[in-house]
């Protein structure tokens, strides 16, 4: 099948190249001519494990092509796929500029059996504006579906092509069954391809990044209260996570969540309420627990150093927002780096890939080390706040020699705190109970 891609951004660069694999004829278009030219020399703009080596198999096999002419590539499309950027507002609400550019560009090009699949995360009532946008423009009938996108960071290639579910809002039989026809590929196992109406896939996308977004803002508050009053989250986690109504996932506490979803998502859904005179009190928790949690680490430092900060250095592991990803969109590390220049600290960093983004962000005011161990030279705290792999079983013996004082401050709970104590270090963590005696 002839599909086209608008956008190559990690949702419209994901989806292209996974239909490619399955062997449709693909083609990515965006307006980034620079983008695209360093696409077409298999130069991938996002870090995404297993990314790389599909595109350029798939280009190689001239199954996937980048471009930034529209023209050329949608007359034949039988499904074009809306993948464009909606940013988060000053209001919290979805900036849609893209998409309707997005619509305006193909709308000319449109055959009569095509259809346009919204894949961006769209407020609800938006496929709908697409479908009138487009009719107007097209003076007819249009095929217009919702098909949300449910892609972790760091996995998107398996959460594409061994989905749990996949869910698709239409308002013809036409466009039901072009989508089928493209995901029947990777449906094999029996999991279920679930048609809906436009609003109720809208809305699916969203109140599952709340619902997962509500498990971490709530076990990082009772991790919270688990540190203040002596227990041990950890140990609380698995006493309600065997309750098989509850269950282990997004049950780990740490710094918050961040990345181009859940923040957004949180508070595109708490606009909408709002345009529908709606209170959300429970979203509107979910959202400030999770800004308040961005500062934990900053508060633990500042605490220890009886809040007299200016002059330290403070070495950091970890800056994207979660492990196998560059991203750093809204990363609970950029909070602690903004809190502690702010206080007149010094930050030495390091992460396996996100580096680059961050010194475009911050330029030399953060030192970034290429070796994890640089970073802790001379430094009189460590602060974690990305998961990594490599952060998890380290040399503490050199780490201890490095450090101007042993002391570590986890915001991911990598390490027990008994053994931390055991080996001379100064360590907190997130809800942990901590020996009798911490050094």
């Amino acid at each position: 099948m002839k599909i086209v891609v608008i956008g190559t951004g990690y949702v419209g660069l994901v989806t292209g190249t996974c239909f490619a694999e399955s062997g449709n004829d693909v083609t990515c278009v965006d307006i980034n001519t620079g983008k695209i030219e360093r696409l077409n020399q298999g130069i991938i703009p996002i870090y995404e494990p297993g990314l790389t080596e599909l595109v350029k198999r798939n280009q190689s096999a001239g199954r996937l092509q980048f471009t930034t002419d529209v023209a050329s590539c949608v007359p034949e499309a039988a499904g074009v796929f809306l993948a464009v950027g909606t940013p988060m507002g000053d209001d919290g609400a979805a900036d849609l500029s893209g998409i309707w550019a997005a619509c305006d560009s193909i709308a000319p090009h449109l055959s009569e059996e095509a259809v346009v699949i919204c894949k961006s995360t769209v407020p609800v009532g938006t496929n709908r504006r697409v479908y009138d946008r487009l009719k107007e423009k097209l003076g007819r009938e249009v095929h217009v579906a919702s098909n949300p996108e449910f892609l972790k960071e760091g996995c998107a290639i398996d959460d594409f092509t061994k989905p749990d579910r996949v869910v698709v809002g239409v308002m013809t039989k036409l466009a039901a069954d072009v989508l089928e026809e493209l995901y029947k590929p990777f449906l094999r196992t029996e999991h279920p391809f679930l048609v809906m109406g436009l609003e109720s896939a809208e809305m699916t996308k969203y109140v599952a990044n709340c619902m997962l977004a509500t498990k971490i803002s709530f076990i990082n508050e009772m991790a919270n209260l688990c540190e203040a009053v002596g227990a041990d989250v950890n140990e609380v986690r698995k006493g309600i996570g065997h309750d098989q109504r509850i269950g282990f996932q997004f049950l780990f506490p740490g710094v918050g969540y961040g990345g181009s979803c859940f923040p957004k998502d949180v508070r595109a859904l708490i606009a909408t309420a709002r345009d529908h005179e709606i209170e959300t009190r429970m979203l509107n928790a979910v959202d400030t627990v999770n800004r308040a949690q961005k500062t934990i680490l900053f508060n633990k430092i500042s605490r220890y150093f009886d809040h007299k900060i200016e002059g330290k250095t403070i070495a950091l592991w970890g800056l994207a927002f979660k492990p196998k990803t560059d991203d750093i969109r809204e990363a609970p590390a950029l909070t602690l780096i903004d809190e502690l220049l702010k206080a007149g600290a010094k930050v030495q960093a390091h992460d396996p890939v996100a580096m680059e983004n961050v010194q475009a962000a911050y330029g030399d005011r953060v030192v970034l080390c290429d070796q994890q161990y640089k970073a802790v030279e001379g430094a009189d705290a460590l602060a974690i706040c990305t998961e990594w792999n490599e952060y998890r079983t380290p040399d503490f013996n050199l780490i201890k020699r490095r450090l101007k004082n042993p002391v570590i401050f986890d915001g991911r709970n990598l390490f027990d705190p008994q053994k931390m104590f055991a080996r001379g270090f100064y360590y907190s963590g997130i809800g942990l109970k901590q020996p009798a005696s911490n050094p």
